[in-house]
């Protein structure tokens, strides 16, 4: 079964899925290069909560740092990752009919212990979110550093280390989840697939 098949089964039969198997090796590795040079550049920013007005930064809730993507000024590394965004959003619709039509991205990453209290990724007033997505950079993590995603699930919960290539995806409005706090700092490509409301 191809991974897009894998993973589209995995979601429509309990809401998430994880795999090793959607962005080449060579890609994630640019990625995560650019994500560090960016970083070291200082063009990450403090993550807040909410939107808008009522956005704002809550230490107690996250402590992280991202740099927003956009589609129209990619680099040669943003556009491998765009262009697994894009296939990715195609196949789910084939396989599950999802009407989704754009994705919201940024790089991010989380300090030495910093984290990401539990939450879910859809505003209680919109439901433009219906899928979020977490490509993990870090290469050669171990256990014992931390980090996981942790998904809170009926079952118990489920840690998902963040080894660079491994591809995280959960439903927006159902699975509750956190960011556990790591010894090294934790690179990831996160977003979330959107459908347009009227």
């Amino acid at each position: 079964m191809e991974p897009l098949e894998e993973i589209a089964e995995s979601l429509a039969g309990q809401g998430w899925a994880v795999s090793r198997r959607v962005y080449r090796a060579e890609a994630v590795e640019s990625l995560a290069a650019e994500a560090r040079r960016l970083h070291a550049a200082g063009e990450f920013r403090r993550a807040g909560i909410g939107r808008g007005a009522r956005r704002e930064v809550q230490e107690e809730v996250r402590r992280d740092e991202i740099f927003w993507l956009r589609q129209e000024r990619a680099t040669a590394a943003q556009a491998f990752f765009w262009e697994g965004v894009e296939r990715i959003r195609a196949d789910l619709n084939r396989l599950l009919f999802l009407g989704l039509q754009e994705f919201e991205g940024h790089l991010a990453v989380f300090p030495p212990q910093g984290f990401y209290r539990r939450h879910l990724d859809r505003f209680s007033d919109a439901d433009e979110r219906v899928l979020s997505a977490v490509l993990f950079l870090n290469p050669g993590w171990r256990a014992e550093e931390g980090g996981a995603l942790r998904l809170h699930l009926p079952t118990g919960p489920v840690d998902v280390l963040p080894e660079a290539g491994t591809f995280a995806v959960f439903r927006s409005e159902l699975i509750w989840h956190e960011v556990l706090p790591a010894a090294s700092p934790r690179f990831s490509a996160t977003g979330w697939y959107r459908r347009r409301t009227l």
